[in-house]
């Protein structure tokens, strides 16, 4: 027989488990606010038209990315805050490089502004429909998707070329190639995302329907066998 816990005691357990789930201090997470304080350092670098100071930044971005993922998958290191921190550092240091890099301010090469807004826009979609969906349909679990990964390399892909036609010369056709792939992508991946996720809403409606009828069904089933066995 498991002997009862103290209020203490159970308080403790609760806090140490939340503290497990989160792990707040391990290297994983400290690698990614690292990739987080970068950011401001590298929009001072792109309106000083230091675009090689830009392209460090962005890579050494880049790479602390794929070093804290290592990590956390090596060493057991995965935790529910790194898990929220990592895909919310990438989404800060795309969307400060789209804004900067698409504002004119002297640079030889931008992001197009048609292409800055849309990117905006459905980035502030997605996150408002996935807010909508958690409170008022219980969907919880945001997978991502192979069009969602595509485009956030060619969001990758489309900011280093950017940044490396402000120090090397780079063909027109490449980047305007570059441009309308990411514009393919981002229109596909919104649709994509709204599909994917009515179709989980509504598959899940179903199932609670199907529930609700199977204990109607059960329900009655069991007031028959109660009038049978009066009847007897």
């Amino acid at each position: 027989m498991t002997p009862s816990l103290e209020p203490g005691d159970r308080r403790e357990r609760i806090r140490a488990r939340v503290e497990d789930k989160l792990r707040p201090l391990t290297l994983p997470n400290f690698l990614t606010f690292l990739r987080m304080g970068m950011v401001p350092f590298f929009v001072l670098a792109v309106f000083g038209h230091d675009f090689r100071l830009a392209v460090s930044i962005f890579v050494l971005s880049g790479f602390t990315d794929v070093l804290d993922g290592w990590i956390a998958r090596t060493f057991n290191l995965r935790s529910r805050m790194g898990a929220l921190l990592d895909p919310l550092a990438d989404k800060i240091l795309l969307t400060a490089a789209y804004i900067s890099l698409a504002i004119p301010h002297g640079q030889a090469v931008v992001i197009p502004l048609w292409l800055a807004i849309l990117t905006l826009f459905r980035d502030f979609m997605m996150m408002l429909m996935a807010f909508v969906f958690y409170m008022f349909e219980n969907v919880k679990n945001f997978p991502p998707t192979i069009a969602g990964k595509a485009t956030t390399v060619m969001h990758v892909v489309t900011v280093s070329l950017v940044l490396l036609a402000n120090v090397v010369a780079i063909s027109p056709a490449v980047l305007q190639v570059c441009f309308y792939l990411t514009f393919a992508l981002v229109i596909a991946s919104g649709f994509g995302y709204i599909y994917r996720n009515s179709r989980a809403i509504e598959a899940g409606r179903q199932a609670r329907l199907g529930g609700d009828a199977r204990g109607v069904e059960q329900d009655h089933l069991g007031d028959r066998r109660r009038s049978t066995s009066g009847q007897l």
